[in-house]
């Protein structure tokens, strides 16, 4: 078959450790035989974001914002272990938290179902998506330690030079004090992203913060979302048949575990970091789930979920043999494709991207798996394979589905 042409390139963030060497296989094995790639190229992997001082991820932000669709790699976030190992001249940001800054978007993060691994919770039928506001709140923390005997203070100088100020807390004994910040046009973009999001999928979108404990921040949130629904997506959701709903996260907790699946819920920033490990490993494992950080003026950054797989690649540099699931770096790839086929109109990129992903869970399915998987599944037959051969053998099947 002659290759698909593409128009418009994805913009391509390469990364690091196991998931660099993934992620070369991927396009050598399931995409560049088939497709003729267009990517810009930015190379995120730790030694290159050092060497270019970290403009690397900025200038692949801006690219992102300019051809609207990227796939991204899993990359290191260094701490002090890791400026030692690679000889940083200082501990670089997270790229993914840069790139959801320039962005102003939102991580919409959802299970990949497949036969023969069972979700925790039994009656999960449906994927459940977490939207997760990715500004602010503890990420940008101002945080001190308090000696006994001080008087911490909330003060808020105004532009005409006034001041507001809130005693926090008399320190008999010394403690600890952390501020929290976010902005009504992050939280906008956050509401804007989770509305539009829930339309394009078609599916009902929940909100949860602890605004009866938290009656000005968390509040704040709620008003938003409420006030941007009522005043531009009320009428557009009723349309679609779907619907938007508010309650408490502990509230929201207890009817996720009683439901079935199939929404969104829309977390904070934190609840939703947390909240999406807890149902990607309540569904079977955090390989296999897929990330699309969405921007409110519809720009699509699709990444893998999980880190780098650090203890795995050290084994390979070894030149030992690895079973690492491929499944949430492949999906990225899917996703990209998907909405670079959409904004583009080319519905022969679209139906591979399609075929790839059902050849990839087919494989599974037929007992095919990584170790991580084998672990889980319940299916009576199945053969744990390496890196390299399950992905051969998702091309095996795809080339019968094309």
């Amino acid at each position: 078959m002659d290759k698909i042409k593409m128009i418009t390139p994805l913009v391509e963030m390469d990364g690091d450790e196991m998931t660099r060497i993934i992620w070369k296989m991927i396009k050598d094995i399931l995409l560049t035989p088939y497709i003729d790639l267009k990517t810009e190229y930015y190379d995120l992997g730790l030694q290159n974001r050092d060497a270019t001082d970290d403009k690397v991820t900025f200038d692949s932000a801006y690219a992102t914002k300019k051809y609207g669709v990227a796939v991204k790699c899993a990359t290191i976030t260094p701490n002090a272990e890791r400026v030692t190992e690679y000889k940083l001249k200082e501990m670089w940001k997270s790229p993914n938290g840069t790139i959801r800054a320039i962005l102003d978007g939102t991580v919409f993060r959802s299970p990949i179902l497949v036969k023969g691994i069972e979700p925790f919770i039994s009656n999960w039928k449906k994927p459940i998506t977490i939207a997760r506001h990715a500004y602010g709140d503890v990420y940008r923390n101002v945080e001190m330690t308090v000696p006994a005997g001080a008087k911490a203070e909330l003060i808020v100088t105004k532009a005409d030079g006034t001041e507001e100020r809130a005693l926090i807390h008399d320190f008999k004994t010394a403690g600890i004090i952390q501020g929290q910040h976010n902005i009504d046009k992050s939280i906008e973009s956050f509401a804007k992203s989770c509305f539009n999001f829930a339309l394009d999928i078609k599916q009902d979108l929940w909100f949860s913060t602890k605004d009866t404990i938290s009656k000005k921040y968390d509040h704040r949130f709620k008003d938003i979302f409420n006030d941007l629904y009522e005043s531009e997506y009320k009428d557009q959701f009723e349309k679609s048949g779907i619907s938007y709903f508010y309650t408490l996260i502990d509230d929201a907790v207890a009817r996720v575990i009683r439901s079935e699946g199939g929404y969104i819920w829309a977390c904070k920033n934190y609840d939703g970091d947390v909240m999406s490990d807890m149902v990607a490993t309540a569904f079977g494992s955090l390989a296999m789930m897929t990330s699309v950080l969405v921007s409110p003026d519809g720009v699509y950054e699709y990444e893998a979920a999980h880190g780098t797989v650090q203890r795995h690649y050290y084994k390979y540099l070894k030149g030992g043999d690895t079973s690492t699931n491929s499944m949430a770096t492949l999906f990225a790839w899917t996703g990209a494709l998907k909405k670079r086929a959409e904004l583009d109109h080319i519905p022969a990129l679209n139906d591979f991207a399609d075929k790839l992903e059902k050849a990839s869970i087919q494989t599974i399915e037929d007992g095919i798996m990584t170790g991580d998987l084998a672990s889980l599944s319940t299916l009576p037959n199945k053969t744990m394979v390496n890196t390299e051969t399950f992905l051969k053998e998702v091309n095996n099947r795809l080339i019968q589905l094309l």
